[in-house]
């Protein structure tokens, strides 16, 4: 994913009629709250996969090309995700397009609530023509394996990073990881981002800097979607993405560590 790929609701403001913007929120919320102007409805559940066997998970190209399709999206178009989460469900949704091949993304820094105490939304819906998408293979890809996880554990150049919050780390987590909840990265008052400044202090505080390859993991690859972005946007360039997380390397045996090693108490509050 490019560098910069976090936007502000200003940036996004000036280029409404450039981008196609993508509300992953649930319908409901789309209909009744309201949303961005010019924004097309894609629900977190409409892309993930179906099968009980990995749900959660990356859904198959051809649903994955029919949603963005239908939603008048093709694979050159810039896009634009948010949601009402801090970004995390919209960032699930940016990782998914570019593992499938398109490039240009972007996520709203802050999500809905921050965007609507400044600028525009409204309820009436567009009615997108229906395009082809062309789902291609991007030229390189994050997604790393079972294996290549086992070995990161012990590779003194790479960093094994848990994302989810302190206690699911406390009771079971890949040995040698280090915990930075995604949280921690979210300024709570401005709902977006922190300031890159504390964003490099808190991840280079845990080890987590640009010189070492950083494999990032979870339960089901949805928190490590939102740490996946910001890693980007500062100019990280080699990271792992553990699509399997927690959930595959719980049903094939993966050993755990249940201590709370790897953890920082010293780090400042989500």
């Amino acid at each position: 994913m490019q560098q910069n790929v976090v936007v502000s609701a200003d940036w996004l403001a000036e280029r409404l009629d450039d981008v196609h913007i993508v509300d992953v929120r649930d319908r409901w919320e789309y209909e009744g709250i309201g949303h961005l102007p010019g924004a097309v409805n894609i629900p977190f559940e409409k892309f993930r996969s179906a099968d009980a066997s990995d749900a959660g998970m990356l859904p198959s190209s051809e649903p994955w090309a029919d949603l963005l399709g239908n939603a008048g999206i093709s694979e050159d178009d810039t896009i634009v995700a948010y949601d009402d989460m801090h970004g995390v469900f919209a960032a699930r949704f940016l990782v998914t397009a570019e593992l499938y091949g398109h490039e240009t993304l972007h996520l709203l820094d802050g999500d809905f609530s921050s965007w609507q105490k400044a600028h525009e939304t409204t309820t009436n819906a567009p009615d997108p023509e229906n395009v082809p998408y062309q789902v291609q293979d991007p030229a390189d890809t994050p997604l790393v394996s079972r294996e290549e996880v086992e070995a990161a554990i012990d590779d003194s150049h790479t960093v094994l990073v848990d994302t989810r919050d302190p206690e699911e780390f406390a009771e079971g987590h890949l040995p040698n990881a280090i915990n930075v909840d995604w949280l921690d990265l979210v300024d709570d008052e401005t709902r977006g981002l922190k300031s890159p400044d504390k964003l490099r202090e808190i991840l280079e505080s845990n080890g987590i800097t640009p010189n070492k390859r950083v494999v990032l993991y979870c339960n089901t690859a949805r928190r490590i979607s939102h740490s996946y972005v910001v890693l980007s946007h500062l100019g990280y360039d080699d990271i792992g993405f553990y699509e399997g997380s927690l959930t595959e390397w719980n049903n094939e045996g993966g050993d755990l560590e249940t201590s709370r090693s790897g953890m920082n108490d010293d780090r400042s509050p989500p």
